[in-house]
């Protein structure tokens, strides 16, 4: 006489439910990187991601507990099903790690904002209210978000500024060269983050032939919370321009000084 062995039927739905959240995961992090999810949709279905992982992982430890003390079959299915669920929920364990971490903001600066305007389109038009940071709050959780003044001229440190943005690739929508008056310079540029929300960074440059100062500021034009972002782009792209300053201050200590025009020889 044969037996009959089950297959459990939780197993059979941890291992849909695993299956069902990494397509969800990538298909709306790709259709958010290239515009076509609307953020609103974006997080809706990140959403229901989570909802569904976690939905994945409770029915794979209900499987493997039924298992356990039935001995029907579906072992595999419900540790498929339960690996698949854990990598899915992988993003959302890092982006509540990092919202834990870093308060809830969307613009940070080292000056006043309105010195450093965003590129004014439809993305700045629908963009929500930001969420900024005092003074205080800002050399605490981002300390090296600071005006940085450097005994170089305008032009090079412009031309400096603009080197390290193309280095990174940035999207550059406004570029404003320093005059030979000394009006001040000016880059905005639009960054895309890994998960797709899209935010701006403004580098302003003043200063006249022997010094500079350079401020920054980086805006998200479509979150609620950057997860620190914005500092660490602030951050990191000032520590970089001090490297850049200080090898070319190493390099060429004359870089202040004049060229003189030679006489014109008969």
């Amino acid at each position: 006489m044969r037996i009959l062995i089950r297959t459990s039927k939780w197993a059979i739905l941890a291992r849909r439910l695993g299956t069902l959240a990494i397509p969800l995961v990538v298909i709306s992090v790709l259709l958010h990187r290239i515009g076509i999810l609307p953020s609103n949709g974006f997080m809706f279905v990140a959403g229901l991601t989570l909802l569904v992982a976690l939905f994945g992982v409770i029915a794979a430890f209900v499987a493997m507990t039924r298992l356990w003390f039935t001995g029907d079959q579906g072992w595999s299915k419900a540790l498929i099903g339960l690996a698949l669920s854990l990598v899915a929920l992988l993003p959302f364990v890092w982006y509540g790690s990092l919202a834990m971490r870093y308060p809830a903001v969307t613009d940070i600066y080292t000056t006043d904002r309105a010195e450093m305007p965003l590129v004014f389109d439809a993305q700045t038009m629908s963009m929500p209210q930001p969420k900024t940071l005092s003074a205080a709050q800002i050399a605490r959780v981002f300390p090296n978000v600071q005006t940085r003044d450097y005994p170089l001229g305008l032009t090079q440190t412009f031309g400096l500024v603009r080197q390290l943005v193309e280095d990174r690739g940035w999207d550059v929508r406004v570029l404003r060269e320093p005059t030979a008056e000394f009006e001040p310079g000016r880059i905005n540029a639009r960054i895309v983050t890994l998960v797709g929300w899209r935010e701006e960074a403004v580098i302003r440059v003043t200063g006249n032939a022997t010094d500079s100062e350079v401020n920054m500021r980086s805006a998200s034009l479509n979150a609620l919370h950057d997860f620190g972002d914005n500092g660490l782009r602030v951050e990191e792209f000032l520590t970089a321009l001090d490297d850049a300053v200080t090898g070319l201050m190493r390099d060429n200590p004359d870089a202040n000084t004049p060229i003189e025009e030679q006489p014109e020889t008969d």
